[in-house]
């Protein structure tokens, strides 16, 4: 039993003791720098063909939006009529009530409701390439805009017909 024990211990040493030796790459002495290459941001890769979100902030407003249209689309087919306010569209598909706090991260939502229609916005807290303003109505149209707050003149990025 002690001679297979000295046996594991010689062969583990034997493997272990030249990779101490070796020499560590010129760049790992200053680890300050290695970090700064990690922390610079990769660009945004699109999360299917057709992606229209410059970011994964953009890409995580667009869903919300596309949450909030479906809803209102099935608000209004069941009761003749689309919500007046976002607390009306819990429980419709998959609108949840935590999705009628405004604070959506690097967004605020602005919904406000119209005779036969509504209208919803994805506002920035930084407006800049990465993070542009949007725009929606009833009739399907995701406006956006990168340079003011989006609205039914601006660039239409998607169009849904439900």
């Amino acid at each position: 039993m002690k001679k297979n024990w000295f046996k594991a211990l010689f062969i583990f040493l034997a493997l272990t003791l030249p990779l101490l030796g070796q020499q560590l790459p010129a760049d790992y002495s200053r680890p300050e720098q290695n970090q700064s290459d990690q922390l610079a941001p990769s660009p945004y890769k699109p999360k299917y063909h057709g992606d229209p979100a410059h970011s994964d902030s953009e890409f995580a407003a667009l869903a919300y939006m596309r949450a909030v249209m479906r809803a209102q689309m099935l608000y209004h087919k069941k009761n003749d009529h689309y919500a007046t306010g976002l607390s009306q569209l819990v429980h419709t598909q998959n609108f949840t009530q935590r999705m009628v706090n405004p604070d959506r991260g690097d967004y605020t939502v602005g919904f406000k409701p119209k005779k036969d229609s509504y209208v919803l916005t994805m506002t920035p807290k930084a407006l800049d390439a990465q993070h542009r303003s949007f725009y929606a109505e009833a009739d399907g149209k995701i406006h956006a805009d990168e340079t003011k707050a989006a609205d039914e003149n601006s660039t239409v990025i998607e169009t849904h017909r439900w």
